[in-house]
């Protein structure tokens, strides 16, 4: 059997519940109908042009992204700008656009999960937790956790390069030479680093540190490690089509699941012995 969009929202909000979404955020079902049915479904952390022409390539009448294809209320569409040719493409080819964002960044074994598992921590828990009204227990915001030996400092930047696959890291303050306990957030995490110092972390993992912040942790002797955005959100695209992959099989689903092979990270480094004399 085929699901349709509405099965595929009440399997997502089981994974990602709707209700821990920020009050700014914009997640769900964002293009399309609850009656269209999914026989393909395509999975990436932004929604661009380059991702609907894959989903067009790859015969995918779904998508799922992190961010949301529709942030802020449009007040036009205007189809010779890259979002509004998005929009018509997505229309034109009939495929729906599912938004899972700050609810998956909060949800059990979503975003902060995925990057504090693959880091190797343990006995984690909510950097922010949620409000209690919508908090199902060990959601929120970012998380902290432990090792049960310390890391030298070498060996856990080794494992933060593997997990996110840079070849460079910006740093602010000094790293420990003995690290215990880590606090992270996927994304623009920079306004929780002085949560993370309070609450004993050891260094703080997260992207797109504010000038201020990195002020402040390098008077306060504090280490807060630049991942990118891109990097510290992306292994949870993976962890995402593992998840739907294993509901498809048990509902019997005739459900393809694809995760995107053409996405790249919009910023890339430039190091400057990239650059050529000149004659």
């Amino acid at each position: 059997m085929k699901p349709t969009i509405h099965e595929l929202l009440q399997t997502l909000e089981n994974i990602a519940p709707t209700t821990l979404a920020e009050k700014w955020d914009n997640v769900g079902l964002l293009v399309g109908s609850t009656d269209n049915s999914v026989a393909s479904i395509l999975i990436g952390l932004d929604p661009t042009t380059s991702l609907i022409d894959e989903a067009i390539h790859l015969s995918a009448d779904t998508v799922i992204t992190h961010h949301p294809v529709i942030f802020k209320p449009l007040t036009a569409i205007n189809t010779a700008d890259p979002a509004g040719r998005l929009l018509q493409k997505a229309l034109q080819h009939n495929i729906s656009i599912i938004g899972c964002h700050t609810n998956l960044d909060s949800a059990v074994d979503g975003v902060n999960d995925v990057l504090a598992e693959g880091l190797g921590l343990s006995e984690l828990t909510p950097l922010l937790p949620a409000e209690a009204e919508r908090q199902a227990e060990g959601s929120g915001l970012g998380r902290i956790g432990t090792y049960s030996e310390p890391l030298s400092s070498d060996a856990f930047l080794a494992r933060l390069y593997a997990l996110l696959g840079l070849q460079s890291l910006t740093i602010a303050g000094s790293l420990p030479r003995q690290i215990a306990t880590v606090a992270l957030c996927g994304g623009s995490g920079s306004d929780l680093a002085p949560l993370a110092y309070s609450r004993g972390a050891d260094v703080y993992v997260s992207a797109e540190i504010k000038h201020a912040t990195a002020v402040w942790a390098k008077e306060t002797g504090f280490a807060i490690i630049d991942g990118t955005h891109y990097a510290t959100e992306k292994p949870a695209t993976l962890a995402l089509a593992k998840t739907l992959r294993r509901v498809a099989a048990a509902n019997n689903w005739q459900t393809r699941i694809h995760l995107t092979e053409t996405e790249q990270a919009p910023l890339v480094s430039h190091h400057i012995s990239h650059l050529q004399d000149k004659p």
